[in-house]
């Protein structure tokens, strides 16, 4: 068939920066969780209208290729917002067998490319949640998802304080850092902006 559909599921995650990678993965090793997936290369680009519906309204409709995977996702807020501590979003995904394919498509229904961004991901889990270390090209940061209680208990055994705790998206950390740093990079690409930068305490480069 070439593609597989997957029930929608409530996604609850929070991100945090990671200023010391090996230290973070000796943590994360010592905490129980183990490597499922190897870092590999992944590349996210989100489609949208010309006037931004989606973003407008909190979606998110994603073509993702990670290693020979790839899967279209659309993202949504739940009925009933949570307190703000954690992201939380109905996610649907679709595994399928061609991410130029599904983007041509996307393109003929006036859905256009409206943002891409990279990451070196490696997945850790230990069957109840999964962290991921994302070595992206502004700094190295790491999502915790699972149940809320699961998060902050990984949390406080990596030695992840709440107040370090994140829910912005990979868009609106990207817009963050370009207005801090000045650059002109549309994009957050390895192509576009370079290696990961280094993180200070405030998640700044």
């Amino acid at each position: 068939m070439g593609a597989q559909t997957e029930a929608a599921k409530i996604e609850t995650e929070i991100k945090v920066w990671v200023r010391d990678r090996a230290a973070f993965e000796q943590a994360l090793a010592a905490a129980g969780l183990r490597v499922k997936t190897p870092e590999t290369l992944e590349r996210n680009v989100l489609y949208d209208t010309a006037d931004r519906r989606l973003r407008s309204q909190k979606q998110l409709l994603r073509v993702r290729e990670y290693g020979s995977r790839c899967v279209l996702t659309h993202k949504a807020p739940p009925a009933e917002e949570a307190d703000g501590t954690y992201k939380r979003r109905i996610e649907t995904e679709i595994a399928i067998s061609s991410c130029e394919g599904m983007g041509v498509i996307l393109e003929r229904l006036d859905l256009k490319p409206v943002f891409i961004y990279e990451k070196r991901r490696t997945e850790w889990a230990d069957g109840t949640g999964e962290v991921v270390v994302d070595a992206t090209p502004i700094g190295v940061l790491a999502e915790l998802e699972g149940p809320p209680e699961w998060i902050d208990a990984t949390a406080a055994r990596l030695g992840i304080a709440r107040e370090e705790y994140m829910t912005d998206s990979y868009g609106t950390l990207f817009l963050r850092w370009r207005e801090q740093t000045g650059s002109s990079a549309e994009n957050m690409t390895f192509a576009e902006v370079g290696l990961p930068a280094a993180i200070g305490p405030d998640g700044t480069a």
